[in-house]
């Protein structure tokens, strides 16, 4: 892997990830409800997800989503409705108290590889950025390299994001305001879910 290929690998992969999405909204909504106890396990199973969207590109299911468009069809529906459970929980949640964090790290880091999963584009997008910045045939040795790559990037950002998040500062400001915070970020992630189901 030449410096050229791995920094574009990782740049692409950086803006991807800050982007405005699902993932982001919830990290950023674990770290302000729960603190850094359940938010950096959370940002641990979101990477985690998304790194086994990485693998399942390498490992050829892109292709066979361009394959069978049916199945990738159904994977977006299914996590739209997950999508949707998740936000109804948020805006649920705004006008309760805040839930108890303690054992929260289980919880949380399955249910970032749960979010992560519930969105199959990662795979395609996984697919273009790798068959675009690496076109040669590679060996296992290097697709583990890309694997172990893409994981250190999506670990990095998630919990640079849920420790920022988490300050008391940012914690203070998100008890001023839990009521919309937590509504918005419903909405937010209520129309990402209806635009998985709606874009079938």
């Amino acid at each position: 892997m030449s410096a050229e290929q791995f920094l574009a690998l990782i740049s692409a992969l950086s803006l991807a990830i800050l982007t405005p999405g699902p993932a982001i909204i919830a990290t950023v909504q674990t770290a302000f409800a729960h603190g850094r106890s359940r938010a950096l396990p959370y940002a641990l199973g979101l990477a985690t997800g998304a790194s086994l969207w990485c693998l399942f590109a390498l490992a050829g299911l892109a292709v066979l989503f361009r394959l069978h468009p049916t199945l990738f069809s159904a994977l977006k529906f299914f996590g739209g409705l997950y999508l949707l459970w998740f936000a109804w929980g948020l805006w649920r949640a705004s006008t309760g108290p805040l839930p108890d964090a303690a054992g929260g790290a289980t919880k949380g880091f399955w249910g970032g590889i749960a979010l992560n999963l519930s969105n199959p584009k990662p795979a395609l997008f996984y697919a273009s950025l790798i068959l675009s910045v690496f076109p040669e045939p590679m060996q296992i040795s290097r697709q583990a390299l890309i694997y172990l790559v893409c994981l250190a990037t999506e670990l990095f950002w998630y919990a640079l994001v849920a420790v920022l998040m988490s300050t008391g500062g940012m914690r203070s400001r998100y008890f001023a305001a839990k009521f919309w915070i937590d509504r918005t970020a419903g909405v937010a992630m209520a129309l990402l879910g209806l635009l998985l189901i709606v874009n079938l």
